[in-house]
This record gives C-alpha cells, sequence and structure tokens, in this order.
C-alpha cells in the first residue's frame, strides 16, 4: 500500500527521534510506555519544527491546522493554530485534533491524565524564539530552559507515575542542561538562524564575538566560552544519577540513558577540543554505553 500525505507527515517527524543524543523510546521499554513517549515526543518534534522552519515541504502540516500551505513560513500563525488544535486533545466535546500527530497524542493524555500546561510551554519557548534572539544572562537562558525543555521531563515523570517535587527539580536541572549541550552542538547552526543562545555576559567575559563565532573553527576565547558552559551543563547534570536512583525498573534505565547522553554529548565536544563551529559534535554509540553504566553505577552508590 502506498502511505497516506498524513501517515508520510507523522512518520517523517517520528524519524527524527533516531537524531537525539539520546534513545526517545528504547526497545527494553513496556510497549505502552514506548508508543505513549513516542506520541509527545512528537509533539515536541513537530512544535521545534514549526518553530525552526523546518517543516517538511508541500505545506501538510499546514493544511492539517486548518491553513493555507503558504502559510507554512508562518511561524506565529503556525503556533497559534498548533495551539489551537492542542485544545482540541483535551476538549471532552466538540472536534477531535486535527494534525494526526495530535490525534495520536490524545489517548496518551487521557490514559495517563496529562495537563496542558508542559505542552503550553513547549509552544511559549518557540513563540520566544520567533522574538528573543539573544540572551543576556544565564539566568534568562535558564527562564527559557524551564518553558523549552524542563516540561520534556515533567512528562516523562508523568508518563510513568512516578511524579514528586524532589524528582521534579532533580529532572529540571538534567533537562536544563541537555538543553545547554544541545545549544552548544547547535552553536554554529543557531547563528545561521541569527540566534545565540550563549549568554552575552559569559561572551563579554571570555571576549567573544558575534565575528568569532561565524568562523569556520573556534578561536581560544570561543573554546574557553564552550568549556565554561560545558561545565556549567556537566554540573546540572550531577542531579541525575540521584534521579535515577530514585526510581525502580526499566525507568531506571531510561533516565539513565537520559542523562548518559548528555554526558557523552559533552565527551564529544571535550574531544572536538570545545571547537563546535565546524559542526555539532556527535557522541558515538561506545561513548553513550560508557556514560550509561557510570550513572547506573553512581545511582546505586547514592541510593
Amino acid at each position: 500500500m502506498t502511505p497516506t500525505p498524513e501517515a508520510h507527515t507523522g512518520a517523517a517527524t517520528l524519524g527524527k527521534a533516531a537524531d537525539e543524543n539520546f534513545p526517545v523510546a528504547p526497545f527494553f521499554l513496556p510497549r505502552a510506555w514506548r508508543d505513549d513517549l513516542m506520541a509527545v515526543y512528537g509533539f515536541a518534534r513537530l512544535v521545534d519544527d514549526i518553530g525552526d522552519g523546518d517543516l517538511a515541504p508541500g505545506g501538510a502540516d499546514a493544511r492539517h491546522l486548518g491553513l493555507e500551505p503558504e502559510q507554512s513560513d508562518d511561524r506565529l500563525a503556525m503556533l497559534d493554530a498548533f495551539e489551537t488544535d492542542l485544545h482540541r486533545v483535551f476538549a471532552t466535546t466538540g472536534d477531535e485534533p486535527h494534525h494526526p500527530l495530535l490525534r495520536n497524542l490524545r489517548p496518551t493524555v487521557r490514559r495517563r491524565t496529562l495537563t496542558p500546561e508542559p505542552f503550553l510551554g513547549l509552544i511559549e519557548a518557540n513563540r520566544q524564539d520567533q522574538k528573543i534572539r539573544r540572551y543576556g544572562s544565564y539566568a534568562e537562558l535558564a527562564a527559557y530552559c524551564e518553558l523549552s525543555a524542563n516540561p520534556v521531563g515533567r512528562l516523562v515523570l508523568a508518563l510513568t507515575g512516578t511524579t514528586s517535587p524532589e524528582r521534579v527539580r532533580r529532572s529540571d536541572a538534567v533537562c536544563t542542561a541537555l538543553q545547554i549541550v544541545e545549544h552548544l552542538q547547535d552553536v554554529a547552526e543557531d547563528l545561521k538562524r541569527d540566534r545565540i543562545y550563549l549568554p552575552a555576559e559569559d561572551m563579554e567575559r571570555f571576549r567573544v564575538t558575534e565575528t568569532d563565532l561565524a568562523a569556520p573553527s573556534a578561536g581560544a576565547s570561543v573554546r574557553a566560552l564552550i568549556a565554561y558552559e560545558a561545565q556549567r551543563a556537566s554540573e546540572l547534570l550531577n542531579e541525575g544519577p540521584p534521579l535515577v536512583g530514585s526510581v525502580n525498573g526499566r525507568l531506571k534505565l531510561l533516565l539513565a540513558g537520559f542523562v548518559g547522553g548528555g554526558r557523552s554529548a559533552l565527551t564529544a565536544i571535550s574531544a572536538a577540543g570545545f571547537d563546535v563551529l565546524p559542526g555539532p559534535p556527535k557522541p558515538t554509540k561506545p561513548s553513550l554505553l560508557r556514560e550509561v553504566g557510570t550513572v547506573l553505577r553512581r545511582a546505586r552508590g547514592e541510593r
């Protein structure tokens, strides 16, 4: 059978899971968890693609959301339409969601009794990306991560029925770290989109200019800045082993994969001499496995 355009739209988005620093829904999880995690990932990936202008050509996503295909490039209009469709996910009456990935999300939301707030935070982060392209301080960047990254960890806890105030606190630290790591990997790509996620106060401290970030490779000042931000992310990831140690069974392996993925990405950045400008340093599978093992050993020691 020939896949429908609707199926192709969802598959293209979900297929990007393989490019993440950590396994999104690994095979060892129960099928129901994998389905729920992929439903949430589909939402998060699509909203990021809208915000980044990375939608598949042809305007299928716009049509699903009730817009004209040529409106695919109007990111704010797309985000508004996406939020309207999200509200259909949580509504108990009226139309079902229009976009296939949101229709796929609806059973997860109902089964796990999820609330709209984390999803709305991810949409708002992408709205912010259209309006704010520089961050003056680390505090401003952390506030952005509160919208762009931390909701994902909270959703994982909610999906697995393990939410608690302490776990949320540690999860927020890990998710902020993962977002910082991704920003470090993507400095050159983000600059092409006229975005800089390195705090201006840190750039000034290390005497780094935007011109320095546009160079083919990093000079000593840029490398020092990247090393500084990498250390900041590493310290946040130290909340990971206690979080992993607080849960049991397969969830322990999943969370260790998230934390280990961040650590292996930092290892790749370090191995590149903190020169992230030629392209994103990517973690290797052996490095990921080593880091996951380290996280699990530390988790056992901190229980």
